[in-house]
């Protein structure tokens, strides 16, 4: 089992709210830097989509499942054809978005009892719960060069990491870290 985080970071470590869809002063930091930073497989997760599952949480996958299922570039048929863990204590249908299905059980449980990759997009409250439980073993994070001063950050608890790979995405960087 290994777990992979991604997600899109400020300078500053923000991770609220990147596109702008939850309404935020800040919001949508991202998606201000042009489209070559956020268009496609930004995280290079290539074959992962193929044989990982995604991990997801209630807010992610509704905000998602309405977003990628008509999109047909590379990519998005990758994304849309991937298996899809969802976390939720609400969401009692999740058939919107293929191959979805929702998690039973104790989130840290499923998770240490899970065979393969697990990829957690977005999703802070999972990411934040599992590291918190060290069982992540991988950061794949795309830093905009924006400072937005408020929000809610992934780390919310001292972490070392390794650095694997820092590559220029756009005006972003994305960088791979390993947890130690």
């Amino acid at each position: 089992m290994s777990v992979i985080v991604v997600e899109f970071l400020t300078l500053d470590g923000v991770v609220e709210d990147p596109d702008g869809s939850g309404g935020t002063a800040t919001g949508g930091w991202a998606f201000r830097h042009g489209p070559e930073a956020v268009a496609g497989d930004k995280f290079r997760l290539g074959d992962l989509l193929d044989t990982g599952t995604l991990l997801l949480g209630r807010t992610t996958w509704e905000l998602f499942s309405k977003l990628w299922p008509g999109r047909t570039d590379e990519f998005s048929v990758r994304l849309n054809n991937a298996a899809k863990l969802i976390a939720s204590r609400t969401l009692d249908d999740v058939s919107a978005w293929q191959n979805s299905s929702l998690l039973q059980g104790d989130l840290v449980d499923e998770v240490r009892r899970h065979e393969g990759e697990l990829i957690v997009i977005g999703s802070v409250g999972i990411a934040q719960t599992l590291a918190g439980h060290g069982l992540v073993d991988e950061y794949r994070l795309l830093v905009f060069p924006s400072v937005v001063g408020v929000g809610r950050r992934l780390f919310e608890a001292p972490a070392d990491l390794a650095l694997v790979s820092a590559t220029q995405v756009g005006s972003a960087v994305l960088g791979t870290y390993r947890t130690r």
